[in-house]
């Protein structure tokens, strides 16, 4: 029984449950940032390159010249899609952009939220023993 009592502690542990929601946001968040590059993002990356669809690029390893990706592999030639490379970087610098931005908007909030509500001024040490001094000599 102290293996499952241990494991049951593990598991309910504060850390333990952040992080795992952590991992659900996350992977909601990874769907947002994948539509807006998918969607909005490399349609206009599409427009400044003329059209370029990089996942599209290949080298054949085997010397042979293909029409495109589909063909090379249909004929079974060993390609490096260097095209794909130049995508996730591109993928990569964007969702930085992403999360930069989001970051950027929480730390702003979070610097309102602390200036907007400051702590309210209490008295002084030397405030409450007058009063104290005042009370004894009544």
């Amino acid at each position: 029984m102290g293996f499952f009592k241990d494991f049951k502690s593990f598991l309910l542990k504060g850390d333990i449950v952040s992080l795992a929601t952590a991992v659900v946001i996350g992977g909601a968040f990874n769907k947002i940032v994948g539509s807006a590059v998918a969607d909005i993002i490399m349609p206009i990356v599409g427009i400044i390159t003329g059209g370029t669809d990089f996942t599209q690029k290949f080298i054949a390893l085997d010397g042979g010249e293909y029409a495109n990706l589909a063909a090379a592999k249909e004929a079974g030639a060993a390609v490096m899609t260097y095209g794909n490379l130049i995508q996730a970087i591109i993928n990569f610098i964007i969702v930085g952009l992403f999360i930069f931005i989001v970051l950027k908007a929480y730390e702003k909030s979070k610097k309102k939220e602390e200036e907007a509500a400051p702590a309210p001024a209490g008295p002084t040490q030397e405030e409450l023993l007058a009063e104290i001094r005042d009370l004894l000599k009544k």
